[in-house]
């Protein structure tokens, strides 16, 4: 069944299209988007990250793992109808109080307390300027998922045939590529990890390639006449020769 893990597009989902390009819609948005920063700035995978944060020093109580895959898996954890329903920022509002919910950190009832009690303040506690600090050098360095030398499986040139992994997991493969037939054109230097492990074969460090497909073999007679070739960028485990089909 495809459900919204099945990333690259849906079938039958009708309706008007929301064209709003409001990166914020409500206030409370820029306050979520800003927590999943500072989660990102504080998380434990940073000692392991490029460029390396000193982050066992910073004198934070958070002490979990928190990525743009723990984002993405939290989100695609709610209800599937609620998924479509809601807007960006609610999924990610959706799937960070879980996250907070799941590992202990506050309970649903703490939740709804807050929810009820507008006079809720904020409290700032010990080493909240270093805090502060990893999070605004985080900012400005950022962190990358790049590791060793690529060891690339594929050349540019070879024929290769994209995975049909199940779609009831988190994936980062488009739903549209699943058993297509493609052209790998280069890999990236170096190799990637994904820092979630995921049932279709990503999470350890492994070459990205990216992989060229005509539109005929992606959509057949529904290809518009003269369009261009479409370009993926795609992790290894999706890839396989297509001597194997034979």
């Amino acid at each position: 069944m495809k459900l919204q893990h099945f990333i690259g597009g849906m079938e039958g989902l009708t309706g008007p299209l929301d064209l709003d390009k409001r990166v914020f819609v409500e206030d409370w948005e820029k306050r979520i988007f800003g927590i999943h920063v500072a989660m990102m700035a504080l998380s434990t995978h940073l000692d392991e990250a490029l460029p390396g944060y000193p982050i066992a020093d910073v004198p934070t109580t958070f002490r979990e793992k928190w990525t743009w895959a723990h984002l993405r898996t939290g989100a695609e954890g709610m209800n599937p109808f609620d998924y479509f329903r809601f807007r960006y920022y609610e999924k990610w509002l959706g799937g960070i109080s879980q996250f907070f919910i799941d590992k202990g950190y506050v309970s649903e009832g703490e939740i709804r307390s807050a929810l009820d009690n507008s006079a809720v303040g904020e409290s700032v506690g010990p080493g909240a300027t270093a805090i502060d600090d990893q999070v605004v050098d985080y900012l400005r360095r950022g962190d990358s998922p790049r590791r060793g030398p690529a060891r690339p499986r594929f050349s540019p040139g070879d024929t290769v045939r994209i995975a049909d992994v199940p779609a009831g997991a988190h994936t980062r493969l488009p739903g549209y590529l699943r058993g297509r037939i493609g052209t790998v054109r280069r890999s990236y230097e170096g190799e990637y990890c994904y820092f979630v492990h995921t049932d279709d074969g990503i999470g350890d460090p492994m070459p990205i390639y990216v992989v060229e497909f005509d539109p005929r073999e992606l959509w057949g007679s529904g290809a518009e006449a003269g369009a261009s070739a479409l370009y993926a960028d795609l992790f290894e485990a999706y890839l396989k020769p297509v001597e194997e089909d034979q």
